[in-house]
């Protein structure tokens, strides 16, 4: 009987793949032989280390770079090239965040203090 993977494990078929049926052992009465009938009907599959092919994010630092001429730090806000404004990336500004936070608690509250405080800011 040939033991071919179900539905689309396709790196089930070949017997180089699979991993040598086993059971823990120490186990509860049954559940042994209940591993290796549930390994018998579905094949383990090749560990990690088992697997050959290109690691993740491996070919990505490996190939050559597709801006020559732009610095490693374009898009910071530190090094050469452009900045993160210039890159579009969004900064965060924390005197901006507390004025907007002020101007939002002065419209839930008529507060004359807050009002006072936001026009000092605000010049």
């Amino acid at each position: 009987m040939a033991e071919d993977a179900k539905g689309q494990r396709t790196d089930l078929n070949t017997a180089q793949s699979r991993v040598k049926r086993m059971a823990a052992k120490n186990q509860t009465y049954g559940k042994a032989t209940e591993q290796m009938e549930s390994q018998r009907a579905v094949p383990m599959g090749a560990g990690p280390t088992q697997v050959q092919g290109p690691t993740p994010g491996g070919a990505l630092f490996s190939r050559p770079t597709e801006r020559p001429d732009e610095p490693i730090t374009a898009g910071a806000p530190f090094g050469d090239g452009m900045g993160p404004m210039a890159a579009g990336v969004p900064m965060y500004n924390p005197r901006e965040s507390a004025i907007e936070e002020i101007r939002m608690i002065a419209d839930m509250d008529q507060n004359e203090d807050l009002q006072n405080l936001l026009s000092r800011w605000m010049s």
